[in-house]
C-alpha cells in the first residue's frame, strides 16, 4: 500500500469506526485511537527513513514529488484525489505523527465523553496529514477547513476557563479568525485556478499543473494575489498582527489538543506560504517579503516580551510560540536557501518542543488545577521525573546547543544575516535578541514553578511513573536530542524540497540584487553545492 495513503487512513478507518465502539467502552476507544496513531507514526517513520530511494512520481520542475498516489475524481473540472510528498512534507506528516501518538496517550486523562473527544483529534488530524501531503488545490483546501473545524468542538467541550482566559471567548476568536483567515485564501487561490486555466487552456486544480503554469503568471498577477493567498495562511501561523487568537486557544485547550495547535497546526500556515505563495509568486515575494521581515520581528520581540508578563503556565508557552514562528517567519522572508531550510527544521523541532511541553503542563494541571505560577512552586520534589522533562523542554525552546531547536534557530539567523533588503542585517540582530527575551522568561518559569520551598497543599502530587505516562514524554525528548545532535538526516530530506525552491526563486530575484554572499551548503556528507 502507498504509505501516504496507509498514513492518513489509519485515523481516519479509526475515526469512523468509534462511531461503533460503545461509550461505555472507554479502553476500547483508546486503543483503537492508539492503534491508529501507532500505525501512522510506523509508516510515517518507514517514510523518513525510506525517502531518498523512493522513486520520482511527479515533477513540476520546481518540486519532484515522490509516493505520488492519484485517482480522477471531477475530470471535467480538473479534480482528482492526488497525494505525492517532497522533503518537507515527509518531515511535516512526521511531526505530526509524532504530535498524534504522543497526544493520543497523554488523552488517557479525559474522562468526559471519551468517544467523542477521540473522533474529534483523529478527524483533526487526518486534516492535517491531508494538507501535507494534497498534490490537488481543492482537496488542499478540505483538507485545511476539515484541520480547522474540530478545534471549535475540542476546546469548546472539552477545554477549561480559568482566571486569565476565558473558554468560550477562546473558542470563538480562534475559529473566527482561522475561517476567515481561509477564506481569504480563498478568493486568491479561485484567481490562481482561473488564470492558470487560461494559460493552460483548460481548468486543473492539479498542483503540479498549476506550479508549472504559475511560470507563466504576469508580474501583475503575482503582485495583486500574493497578499490574499500569503495574509490567508499568516493568520494560522500566527503573524503579527494577526496572532492574538493563538495564546488564548492555547490556554483554553486540553492538552493533547494544545499540543497539536502548536505541534503541528500553526504549521499548516507556514507550510502554505511556502508550497503556494512563494511556489506560485516568487516576484511578488521578492517584493514584499522584505515587509515581512519586519513583522517577524515584531513576533520575535512582542511575543517574548508578553511572554515574560504572564503568570499563567500555559500563556507564556502560547506566546513563546507565536515568538518562535517569527523565527520561522524569518527564514522564510530572508529568502536565502539557509534560512528557508532552517525555517522548515523550526518548524519540525518547534512542533516537538511544544507538544512536549504542553504535555507536560497537562499532566501536573490534572492534580493542582492551576498553572498559575504565583501558586506554584518547588513542585521538581515531588515531581522529578516530570519537572527534568520540562526543564529540558525549556532549555529546547531557549535555543540550547543540543537540541534540534538551537541549529534550527541558527540557520534560520544566519539566513537573515546573508539576506540582502533594504533592511541589512537589522532582523538578524534583532532576532539574536529575541533569544535573549525567550531565556528570560523561560528561566523564571522554570524558577517559580519547579524551585524553591514546595507549597504544603503540593506534597501529595503524583510524579509519571507508569510506562504509559513516561512514553510521550521520553519519545519527545529523544527526537530533540537525536536530531539536535545528527541533524544531517533530517536537512538532506529538506532540502530536497527547499533547493529547487530556491533555484527558481533565485531565477526570478530582480536584476542589481543578487545575494553577495554565496549559497547555503548541502547538509555534511552529501557533497552537493546549494
Amino acid at each position: 500500500m502507498n504509505p501516504l495513503l496507509l498514513i492518513l487512513l489509519a485515523p481516519a478507518a479509526a475515526t469512523l469506526l468509534l462511531f461503533f465502539v460503545g461509550s461505555e467502552n472507554k479502553r476500547a476507544v483508546r486503543t483503537l485511537a492508539t492503534l491508529a496513531a501507532a500505525t501512522s507514526l510506523a509508516a510515517a517513520t518507514w517514510l523518513f527513513l525510506g525517502f531518498h530511494d523512493a522513486p520520482v512520481g511527479a515533477s513540476a520542475g520546481s518540486h519532484a514529488y515522490k509516493h505520488v498516489l492519484r485517482l480522477d475524481w471531477v475530470p471535467s473540472l480538473g479534480l482528482s484525489f492526488h497525494l505525492g510528498v517532497d522533503g518537507m512534507g515527509v518531515a511535516m506528516v512526521l511531526l505530526t505523527a509524532i504530535t498524534l501518538f504522543t497526544g493520543t496517550m497523554v488523552s488517557y486523562r479525559v474522562e468526559t465523553r471519551v468517544k467523542e473527544y477521540y473522533i474529534n483529534l483523529l478527524a483533526l488530524v487526518v486534516g492535517v496529514f491531508g494538507v501535507f501531503m494534497s498534490l490537488d488545490l481543492f482537496f488542499y483546501y478540505f483538507f485545511y477547513e476539515l484541520a480547522v473545524i474540530p478545534m471549535f468542538l475540542l476546546i469548546g467541550t472539552w477545554g477549561s476557563t480559568t482566571k486569565t482566559v476565558d473558554q468560550r471567548y477562546a473558542t470563538m476568536k480562534l475559529v473566527l479568525v482561522l475561517s476567515a483567515g481561509a477564506a481569504l485564501a480563498l478568493v486568491g487561490l479561485i484567481a490562481t485556478y482561473v488564470e492558470a486555466g487560461r494559460i493552460l487552456g483548460h481548468g486543473t486544480f492539479d498542483m503540479v499543473l498549476l506550479e508549472q503554469a504559475s511560470t507563466q503568471f504576469s508580474t501583475a498577477f503575482q503582485m495583486t494575489w500574493f497578499w490574499p493567498v500569503f495574509l490567508g495562511f499568516a493568520a494560522l501561523v500566527p503573524m503579527w498582527p494577526l496572532h492574538s487568537w493563538s495564546p488564548a486557544g492555547h490556554a483554553a485547550a486540553p492538552a493533547a489538543v494544545s499540543m497539536l495547535h502548536a505541534g503541528v497546526l500553526m504549521k499548516l500556515g507556514a507550510f502554505g506560504i511556502v508550497r503556494l505563495a512563494l511556489t506560485w509568486y516568487p516576484e511578488a515575494a521578492h517584493a514584499y517579503l522584505p515587509w515581512v521581515g519586519v513583522l517577524c520581528c515584531f513576533n520575535i520581540l512582542y511575543g517574548g516580551l508578553v511572554a515574560v508578563s504572564q503568570r499563567d503556565m500555559k500563556l507564556v508557552i502560547g506566546y513563546s510560540s507565536s515568538s518562535h514562528m517569527g523565527y520561522v517567519l524569518l527564514g522564510i522572508a530572508s529568502l536565502t536557501a539557509l534560512g528557508l531550510d532552517g525555517a522548515v527544521f523550526l518548524m519540525f523541532a518547534h512542533g516537538v518542543m511544544t507538544a512536549l511541553a504542553f504535555s507536560l503542563i497537562g499532566f501536573f494541571y490534572d492534580q493542582t488545577h492551576t498553572r498559575m505560577l504565583d501558586d506554584l512552586g518547588g513542585m521538581m520534589k515531588v515531581m522529578p521525573f516530570v519537572g527534568t522533562c520540562f526543564v529540558i523542554a525549556s532549555m529546547a525552546s531557549a535555543g540550547l546547543p543540543g537540541f534540534a531547536n538551537f541549529v534550527s534557530e541558527l540557520m534560520v539567523i544566519l539566513g537573515a544575516w546573508q539576506s540582502t533588503t533594504i533592511w541589512g542585517k537589522v532582523p538578524a540582530i534583532l532576532a539574536v535578541w529575541g533569544l535573549v527575551v525567550t531565556g528570560v522568561y523561560l528561566l523564571r518559569t522554570v524558577k517559580d514553578a519547579w524551585f524553591g520551598e514546595l507549597k504544603p497543599r503540593w506534597r501529595g502530587l503524583r510524579d509519571a511513573q507508569t510506562v504509559t505516562e513516561r512514553t510521550p514524554f521520553v519519545l519527545l525528548v529523544a527526537v530533540l536530542l537525536f536530531f539536535g545532535f545528527w541533524p544531517r538526516p533530517m536537512l538532506e530530506m529538506i532540502q530536497h524540497g527547499t533547493k529547487p525552491l530556491m533555484e527558481r526563486i533565485e531565477a526570478t530575484r530582480p536584476a542589481g540584487t543578487q545575494a553577495s554572499v554565496p549559497a547555503a551548503p548541502a547538509a555534511p556528507g552529501t557533497g552537493e553545492a546549494r
